[in-house]
């Protein structure tokens, strides 16, 4: 088991640390996009980047499930009460993500003002409601799947627990920067 937990939070946080990298030198992500093969933007390089470890975050998730649910096919444990909660979380969560994404555009959420672009600032919906709301909206479309999937199982707080350090983490030097 612990096995499993280094080897999904290495691969977790493989993310996290690309983000900060290139929110803290952009200048340098946008040489290095500028140097290979495929003629792309920053912006879209790092949606591309964005969509690749989105794949991964979901393919470490997978992989817990079905490794832990002893089944090749996951299946959630939660009922009752606990589903509902589940589901709440996941639309909740989504919902401020997707908004971000309304919000901003591709330029703004893939680190267009980093990366020489001027992008309006948002104080409305759902940047009112909290300071960053697409990584919130991550973290409780994650609680609320591992809730769904994997509880009461003893291990359903675990991955959870590492991505909200990882994304607590990245807020804290995203902003000082």
């Amino acid at each position: 088991m612990l096995e499993l937990i280094i080897v999904c939070a290495v691969l977790l946080a493989v993310e996290r640390i690309s983000y900060v990298l290139i929110w803290r030198r952009p200048a340098r992500f946008a040489e290095f996009v500028a140097k290979l093969p495929v003629a792309t933007s920053p912006v879209d390089a790092l949606r591309t980047l964005f969509v690749l470890f989105k794949c991964m975050q979901l393919g470490v998730f997978l992989a817990w499930f079905i490794l832990l649910g002893g089944s090749w096919l996951p299946v959630p444990s939660a009922a009752g009460a606990i589903l509902v909660l589940g589901l709440i979380l996941i639309l909740f969560g989504q919902v401020l993500n997707f908004s971000v994404f309304w919000r901003l555009g591709k330029v703004g959420v893939f680190y267009g003002n980093r990366l020489g672009h001027k992008v309006p600032w948002v104080t409305s919906f759902p940047f009112n409601v909290v300071s960053h709301p697409q990584y919130v909206g991550t973290l409780l479309s994650i609680w609320g799947l591992f809730l769904i999937m994997r509880y009461p199982h003893p291990d359903w707080l675990i991955l959870p627990i590492i991505q909200t350090i990882y994304y607590l983490i990245a807020m804290r030097l995203e902003r000082a920067a």
